[in-house]
């Protein structure tokens, strides 16, 4: 009953306790108490029931008894860090248990080998014990063991046969009562998900794994580690370090097992290491080190060390010592036949190579370089980046750009297979260090034309296709409607000064729901989208157009100028000069904003001739007379391009990327589309422009007050040809998809958007805050924007900046004087800059927003 109800198997061994039982019954007592002490509570505690359940057990003379209660109390040593003593009770229980009992104890081995990392030892007792559990029909402890023999399976790459085992259990599971061993069956499912490379789906097991460990009161620690293990393979690296440490502050509190803290501990600090904090997983990885080896788990004790090499390497520490342990890490691995051994030879060949030893790393590099043949794709991607490195060694641009093209082919048909936006871009960043290789191989030989086509193979790919659209999945419809209606509310406390921390704890707690269920998507079809062509993007660029696409190699960027049927390249100055300089202009916007800071315009214009300097350096003479497309990279697009005095003046749209800007060009507008005008609450000019456009627009559908509620915002919006929309806008750079536009009802946020079967033609937010954007994964942007584009949208205008609600209107009201005149978006936007008063106030303004897209 203890891993069917562990709840009242508790309470019941107390009771039988009070009862004054027999020995052999206080026996059994105290070791449900223990097992629930171990798994779920204070190891302590655990410990000194499972000794005195031994000692009633030799009290009532039962041989098979005291076995039973010598494999409980060896797998609490174990956990508690006491491995020698909990071998030895294994011992002792094998010789004293006989046939299904001793069945029992081997199965319980096999678990403890399992957690010490000694798989062949571990399959060596699941394989005594398996037979002779299904002679005597024991079904709750066959499923166990095959559960437990799949999971060993996995940890040695074995994917198939883990899969026919877990399958196996299941079936078995699927007949009894154990609702915390089912549990457990569909937490493992995930882990096979997992390692089979289909990260949604094990994303959504661990999910229904979780809510049945709720339904029953237990902690999940095991299920934490793995947790984190998925959400690191999906690029979500501090999400898995938030939930690592926390789950080891709650284990610390019960006094729980100190072989799950160590585990907990490896994946904080693998976590941490991908999340750019080396100093921290160094931390975290020592710790780790310190208590697998005094456990005696080398296996564990091997993989920590493995990270803690790495981020040693990310901290800057490169010697020769690090090479000869990240090469003794791999021969390690190797042995045990770890999966996890190619990205050891991997990182001994890159700091070797870092070190001008290439003899040496042409030695690690090589048997990392084998993984690239087969495995799951992140292992095929370690053996691509080896191979990249052992061409670039030896002089080979030709090898460089042939295994990164290799490498990057695998991440697009990963990428492809997960349905939501958020992972597909973050996805990204396990690609970076082929793309910068194949970046810097272009540079070298190659030309322009090459380094532009690698620079749009790694940036804004999460563009290239649209996101699954999410599943008519009532639940979700119904978090969404809740987190509005919590919102709002919220909202409206705010605004009244009522303090709202229950009311943000469920908006958070809602939040992850939607979040969790749309990460469990997959995606609808393998392939990286449509591949970039340069002769199809210069047909399309003409005489007059001139698109510039900035790329970043070593800190510096490289401006390639394409236009006239050629790409030219010229060199820029340093990003991190630029990111200043933009954070200054940004924060002289701010200023201009309000009224009596125009002694601040000569300061903002000032920063502008320097970033332009920066950005665009020598091509900003070769521009032509004609319209400009700038293509920046994800850590510039906070840049206000109008400003820059080569851009002021010209008709200017701004694209995330070439192969974006190609297919907003190409995107036809639909031939019946409507006219939306949305107006929301609480602005401070009341959207004044909306009833003015209402008046120019006969036929447009105009929401405002109860009309402006969500649903039917988004009902209006499928496939309209135009939609301006006067709302409050909301950038979250914690989540960047839950960025919002505020109707009436409450926010309307990118999910919302994903759910459109094509979203509006063109789109006008005329308000702060609406064009920011998160810079995640390798070069890709989260935001409302480029939730847009992919959905059917060719063209957006928004802004980048807090701008003057009042200045806004005659903008908007220039703008779309200018549409109706049949201008283009960005011909239309930089009438109405021209058109507006020459003021600080509204030059400001007009700089604040920016077209993107080409419709």
């Amino acid at each position: 009953m203890v891993f069917a109800d562990p709840g009242e198997a508790l309470t019941r061994a107390r009771a039988l306790l009070d009862a004054d039982p027999l020995p052999l019954d206080a026996s059994v007592a105290h070791q449900v108490i223990g097992i629930w002490q171990r798994d779920f509570g204070d190891l302590r505690l655990a410990l000194k029931h499972l000794r005195r359940a031994r000692e009633c057990a030799a009290r009532a003379d039962s041989a098979d008894r005291e076995a039973d209660v010598l494999a409980t109390l060896g797998v609490a040593l174990v956990h508690a860090g006491r491995t020698r003593e909990g071998l030895a009770a294994f011992e002792r229980g094998v010789a004293r248990g006989g046939g299904h009992t001793r069945a029992r104890v081997l199965y319980r081995r096999a678990y403890v080998w399992w957690v010490l990392g000694h798989h062949r030892e571990a399959l060596e007792d699941v394989r005594r014990a398996v037979p002779v559990l299904r002679q005597t029909e024991d079904v709750i402890w066959t499923a166990r063991a095959l559960t437990l023999r799949a999971t060993v399976h996995l940890a040695l790459g074995a994917v198939e046969r883990a899969e026919a085992d877990f399958t196996a259990a299941e079936a078995l599971w699927d007949t009894t009562g154990q609702e915390h061993d089912k549990a457990d069956a569909v937490e493992s499912r995930g882990l096979a998900a997992f390692r089979s490379g289909d990260v949604p789906a094990a994303l959504r097991l661990l999910d229904e794994a979780q809510e049945r460990y709720a339904r029953l009161g237990t902690p999940t620690f095991m299920l934490n580690i793995r947790r984190c293990e998925v959400l690191m393979a999906a690029g979500l690296a501090p999400e898995a370090l938030a939930e690592a440490d926390a789950a080891i502050g709650k284990l610390d509190g019960i006094g729980g097992q100190s072989t799950r803290k160590a585990e907990l501990l490896l994946a904080a600090a693998r976590a941490a290491r991908l999340a750019g904090d080396p100093h921290t997983a160094i931390a975290r990885a020592a710790l780790a080190v310190r208590l697998f080896a005094g456990q005696r788990r080398t296996w564990w004790e091997t993989h920590a060390r493995l990270v803690l090499i790495e981020a040693r390497h990310a901290a800057g520490r490169g010697s020769g010592r690090l090479v000869a342990e990240a090469a003794a890490v791999a021969e390690k691995l190797a042995g045990f036949g770890a999966p996890a051994a190619p990205e050891a030879s991997l990182l001994a060949g890159r700091i070797a190579l870092g070190l001008g030893w290439t003899a040496d790393a042409e030695r690690h590099l090589a048997v990392a370089a084998r993984s690239r043949r087969g495995g799951p794709p992140l292992a095929r991607m370690t053996g691509w980046a080896a191979q990249a490195l052992r061409a670039r060694a030896a002089g080979s641009t030709r090898g460089v750009l042939e295994a990164c093209r290799r490498g990057l082919d695998v991440l697009d048909d990963h990428r492809m297979t997960l349905g939501a936006s958020e992972l597909r871009a973050r996805a990204t960043e396990q690609g970076a260090e082929l793309a910068a290789l194949a970046g810097r191989a272009s540079l070298v030989s190659g030309g322009p034309r090459r380094l532009l086509v690698w620079s749009e193979r790694w940036r804004a790919t999460v563009l290239s296709t649209p996101p699954t659209r999410p599943p008519a999945d009532p639940e979700l419809l119904s978090g969404m409607t809740a987190f509005r209606e919590i919102a709002s509310r919220a909202e409206a406390a705010r605004m009244e000064g009522r303090p709202v921390p229950a009311l943000e704890r469920e908006q958070r707690r809602l939040e992850r729901q939607i979040r969790s269920r749309t990460l469990h998507m997959r995606g609808e079809a393998p392939g990286g989208g449509d591949r970039f062509d340069v002769g199809r993007l210069l047909e399309r660029l003409g005489d007059e157009v001139r698109l510039v696409e900035l790329a970043v190699l070593d800190g510096r960027v490289q401006v390639l100028l394409c236009g006239q049927g050629r790409v030219r390249r010229f060199e820029a100055g340093l990003l991190a000069e630029a990111e200043t300089e933009a954070e200054h202009v940004q924060a002289g916007l701010r200023r201009l904003a309000h009224p009596g800071a125009e002694a601040r315009l000569a300061v903002v214009e000032a920063a502008g001739r320097r970033l332009e300097e920066l950005l665009l350096g020598p091509a900003a003479a070769h521009l032509g007379g004609g319209p400009v497309v700038i293509v920046p990279p994800g850590r510039l697009h906070r840049v206000p391009w109008a400003l820059l005095p080569s851009l002021r003046e010209r008709v200017l749209s701004v694209s995330p990327s070439a192969g974006s800007w190609l297919r907003a060009r190409e995107t036809a507008p639909p031939p019946d589309g409507s006219h939306v005008l949305v107006r929301g609450p609480g602005l401070a000019t009341g959207g004044a422009e909306v009833p003015e456009l209402a008046g120019r627009y006969a036929c447009a559908t105009v929401l405002e007050e109860d009309e402006a509620r969500v649903p039917r915002v988004l009902e209006e919006l499928d496939g309209a040809a135009l939609a301006h929309i006067a709302a409050h806008g909301t950038f979250r750079a914690d989540s960047p998809l839950f960025s919002s536009l505020r109707m009436s009802d409450g926010p309307i946020v990118v999910h919302d958007f994903e759910r459109l079967a094509r979203s509006p033609y063109r789109i006008i937010l005329s308000c702060c805050d609406t064009a920011l954007l998160a810079s995640v994964g390798a070069d890709e942007l989260l935001g409302l924007v480029t939730a847009l584009l992919p959905l059917g949208t060719a063209g957006v205008v928004a802004c980048s900046a807090p701008v003057n609600d009042a200045a806004v209107v005659p903008l908007m009201l220039a703008l779309h004087k200018g549409l109706g005149a049949g201008l283009s978006l960005a011909e239309a936007l930089r009438d109405a800059r021209a058109a507006l008063p020459g003021d600080a106030l509204h030059q400001a303004t007009g700089w604040a927003f920016s077209a993107f897209g080409a419709a």
